[in-house]
Parts: C-alpha cells; structure tokens; sequence
C-alpha cells in the first residue's frame, strides 16, 4: 500500500533545468504510466522516484514521509530495468532469491516468496536454468520476479519491453497487465515510449513534454479530450490531423471554414466574440469518413497502406499544410491517385486556439 506524491519537483543538470514543477498524485493500486518523446525527462522522473538521481527542487514523498534523502535501498521501492541484467552463472531461482540472501531472510521465508513468484509469472519449470537457456520474454519474467519477491511498495518499470521482439512485446504486456490483476493493491509506474503499452495497461497516463506535464488522464480521457495539440498528436497511431481555418459560426455547434477550403463542424462550443478566430480544427485518421455532401477535406490520394482490415490513406501534400491521414475500414487500394472527399461527425471534431483544446478554457 502507498500514495505517491510529487510537489514542484524540479531535475537540474548544473544551469541546464530538465524537469520542472512536477505536480502528481499517484493512488495506492494504480498503474501509472509515463510517455513522451525522447528527451522529455520520463526515465529520469522515475529514477529520481527510485532514488538513483537527486531531486534538486521540491518535494517526494511516500504515504505522507518525505523522500527526498532517503536512499534509494529504503524506500521499499523494487525496479525493473530496460536491460533484464540477470547475474548469467546463476539460476532463475537463485536470481530471484539474491535480494532476499542479502537481506539475510530465512531460507523458508526466501523459498516461499521465490515459489509464490514463480507462480505468478509462469516460472515454475524454469527455476533451475540458467539465464542463457530462457528466451527474452522469459528473462523479463525473470527481472520482474526479481522484483516482487521483495514485496515493495512501488514497483518501477524502466521500458521493460523494448528489448523484446513484436511477439514477445505483446505477450509480455498481455503478462504484465495481468500481474496486476493479481496484485490489485500493488502501485506501478511504468515508462515506456510505445502508446500501445500506455492505452493498454494504464490507470493513468502522465504525458511529459518539455521538461513538464503537459496532461494527466485515463487513457480515453487522453484520447478524446486532449488539452493541447501535443498530446492530441502524440496519442493515437497514427496522429491526429491538424488543419487551419477560421470560425464563421459560433455557438453550439462551430462551423470553421478552412484554409484548404473545407468546412467543419465540431461539437465544441464557442461564443460570439470567436467570431474570426484563427483556429487549427483535429480530426483522428479513424474518424473521417467519405462525404457524400459538406467536406472538410477533398483531395488525392498519393498512398495507400492497405492492412486487411484498415486502410490507410495519405493524401498529397496542400502547400505548406501538413499532410492529411485517413484511416478507412475495409480494403480500399482501389483509391490510389483518386481524388476523396472526407467528412467527420462534429462530435469527434478538436478545436485549437493557441495550441490549446477550447474544451478547456
């Protein structure tokens, strides 16, 4: 059991400032997970969690104890590394019991918890190999059994699946997130690059940018309601599509008229002093749709990715605008080099002022 909080925790590397007014509750049995670019400071948030970087501004603390100059060996935090780095001549047994010989417990108690482990993670029949003779997926079992067996209060999770194959990822996270199910008190934070692992397995996703939070949220939350254009093109694969234009009708529904010459309609609201706003208006790939009447978008198709049971289209570039995503279920290769016309439901239509969501103002 263990709340988690972070108040204007700032990271500084000399003059150079890499994280800033870091502000986060973290509940007892979430799963938290940390995503943003590379560069961003989300693996050295966590590691000033476990303790392995100082905090040089602001405040952690741990069920209301403050943590910033407690080592990092008494924090009861276990952590999982991107590399599994098992110690190669012992046993997976051995492995798993190695903090616990250290912590000089009893050979029962180091036996019981070893066993309890195994058995959460599938370990059983490999406790008497080596790790050379386990494939990757099973080594990471391995380092995460490392870990619960310790019984923290925080696990960590440092890009646990970045080492592994397609298959192994997928495998591998479907185990974690079911490890969770069966330690439902157990607080996770987790850093991963892959917005598949963050949707899937999170209570939560932080999104960092710029050295700050740029929004917390379930991951619906951060896929329907994003407060910014960075997370509503950082979420979703592929990203959201942004296109200029100016409001012409305010009220319960804005009508924008666009820079390539569409016309959309969100169910986002305006007042009338939006009138002549310069707007960008998001639409996902996955929600445009063929028009039969009012577009937001017409153009050619320069590419198309056809995956069975979507098709992506990639219309060619208008001047300097971005280029334009769809995503269409079904196969349509067919459209390659033809000219589309795109409309979107206003409900699943962003409005964007000044980089910002007006849902939020």
């Amino acid at each position: 059991m263990a709340d988690l909080k972070l108040v204007g925790v700032e990271k500084a590397y000399g003059e150079v400032k890499v994280l800033r007014d870091i502000n986060l509750d973290i509940r007892t049995g979430e799963l938290i997970v940390f995503v943003g670019p590379s560069g961003c400071g989300k693996s050295t948030l966590l590691r000033m969690i476990a303790g392995l970087e100082r905090i040089t501004g602001g405040d952690f603390t741990i069920d209301g104890v403050k943590m910033n100059d407690v080592p990092p060996a008494q924090r009861g935090i276990a952590m999982v590394f991107q590399s599994y780095a098992l110690y190669p001549h012992m046993t997976v047994r051995d492995n798993m019991a190695f903090a616990l010989k250290i912590a000089k417990k009893s050979a029962a108690e180091i036996a019981a918890a070893v066993e309890k482990a195994a058995k959460i993670l599938q370990l059983t029949p490999y406790l008497d190999r080596l790790p050379k003779a386990l494939s990757g997926g099973q080594r990471q079992r391995v380092a995460i059994g490392r870990a619960i067996v310790r019984d923290p209060k925080v696990y960590l999770f440092d890009e646990p699946l970045s080492n592994l194959d397609a298959a192994l990822r997928v495998a591998t996270r479907i185990e974690i997130a079911q490890l969770k199910e069966q330690m439902p008190n157990s607080t996770m934070i987790y850093v991963t690059h892959d917005q598949v692992e963050a949707m899937t397995l999170a209570s939560r996703i932080v999104v960092l940018a710029g050295g700050g939070i740029s929004q917390v949220g379930t991951p619906l939350e951060l896929y329907e309601r994003p407060e910014n254009e960075f997370v509503a093109q950082f979420i979703g694969s592929p990203s959201m599509n942004l296109m200029a234009g100016e409001v012409v009708g305010t009220g319960a529904e804005t009508v924008v008229r666009l820079a390539n010459g569409g016309t959309a309609r969100s169910a986002v609201p305006t007042v009338a002093g939006d009138m002549g706003l310069k707007v960008n208006i998001g639409v996902r790939p996955e929600d445009l749709v063929e028009a039969s009447g009012e577009a937001v978008f017409t153009g050619e198709v320069e590419i198309t990715e056809a995956l069975g049971e979507v098709t992506l289209l990639y219309f060619k570039r208008q001047g300097d605008a971005a280029q334009v995503v769809a995503k269409l279920p079904g196969i349509h290769a067919d459209l390659r080099h033809k000219t589309v016309s795109l409309t979107a439901d206003p409900k699943k239509v962003h409005v964007f002022a000044n980089g910002k969501s007006l849902l939020y103002r």
